[in-house]
């Protein structure tokens, strides 16, 4: 099968494997969609660590299953043909304290999609068949593909921010345009945050219903309730407390964030929080994605060829497009 791996930090190279098989309680899965991340960045780049490399990246995969694995429990099997969408959780323990508690994106042992097991830039992939999902119809697969990450920790971070109504967004791209429409949805007026002087995705965010967008220096004309931080840039954090009003919260939704300057005490007093999201659990996935279909979130996708991977790579880094980058593999409608 033909795949594009990280060989080293620093080094994507396209390559052929030996299609692998699928073990007890694990399904094969052809690849039609796979979206590009962020932290497909920042594993390149080696700002998250790959504990062993070659590795495969790629977290948000659309496909369909090909072959099932012998059943490792007594849950329902997947069968061949169905469509499924894989994340970045990939494995979790089941027995620590924080997977008993509900918290499975804070197990200590989870295993990551594109990390820890080969991912989705490539034609083929195994999954843990309790970490796959039903996706939506009526959408096709490229469409489908960023709903299960930039959608998804999106959505976590969104549901960090509690009831605010005025949310801010630093940093609109993949997982902004999503939540944004979210937002809006839920009744929230939202305020989106753009590098500055980047005036096309200040009309995108509008476009999508943002009452108001401008560049990351500037002064929203209200206070905000809470600040959702995308962008991997820690100057935004104190940025972003400075416009809360009082109670606020700042969702820092990123995996990897430069670190964050120091700033006075009173742009956090007043009962402001600053807290991160990590990761997605299982349950949050069933909830977004029976929720998507029903505002219904449209993502705005520019594809590419699995040839074409470093060059999405590079397009993301540079901002060089609105909403989501994805690996076309033979999508279907």
């Amino acid at each position: 099968m033909r795949a594009v791996q990280i060989e080293r930090v620093g080094v994507l190279r396209s390559v052929e494997r030996v299609q692998p098989r699928p073990g007890p309680g694990q399904v094969l899965v052809r690849v039609s969609a796979c979206g590009i991340c962020r932290t497909d960045l920042h594993l390149l780049d080696g700002d998250v660590e790959i504990p062993h490399t070659p590795i495969i990246p790629g977290h948000q995969i659309v496909g369909t299953v090909t072959e099932v694995g012998e059943p490792a429990t007594d849950e329902p099997s997947l069968e061949p043909g169905m469509r499924v969408g894989i994340p970045w959780l990939g494995w979790t323990c089941g027995g620590c304290r924080y997977c008993l508690s509900g918290r499975e994106n804070l197990c200590d042992l989870a295993r990551f999609t594109g990390r820890d097991i080969d991912g989705g830039f490539a034609e083929l992939t195994l999954a843990d068949q309790r970490y796959c999902f039903a996706l939506p119809e009526g959408h096709s697969d490229l469409e489908l593909a960023p709903l299960l990450c930039a959608g998804l920790i999106g959505y976590r971070a969104l549901g960090m921010t509690g009831e605010s109504e005025r949310l801010g967004l630093f940093g609109f791209g993949s997982s902004a345009h999503i939540v944004a429409q979210v937002a809006r949805f839920q009744g929230r007026r939202v305020f989106a945050f753009t590098r500055p002087g980047d005036e096309s995705t200040q009309a995108f965010a509008l476009s999508l219903g943002a009452e108001w967008a401008g560049g990351s220096e500037t002064t929203p004309p209200e206070e905000l309730d809470a600040a959702i931080v995308f962008a991997p840039a820690g100057e935004l954090v104190p940025a972003a407390l400075r416009m809360l009003a009082k109670g606020g919260v700042v969702v820092c939704a990123g995996i990897h964030m430069s670190d964050i300057p120091s700033f006075p005490y009173d742009i956090l007093w007043g009962e402001r929080v600053v807290r991160s999201v990590a990761n997605l659990t299982r349950q949050d996935a069933r909830e977004f994605l029976e929720l998507a279909p029903r505002v219904p979130v449209r993502t705005d996708v520019h594809s590419y060829t699995l040839e074409e991977t470093a060059v999405a790579l590079e397009d993301l880094r540079a901002g060089r497009f609105e909403g989501s980058a994805v690996i076309d593999l033979g999508t279907r409608t």
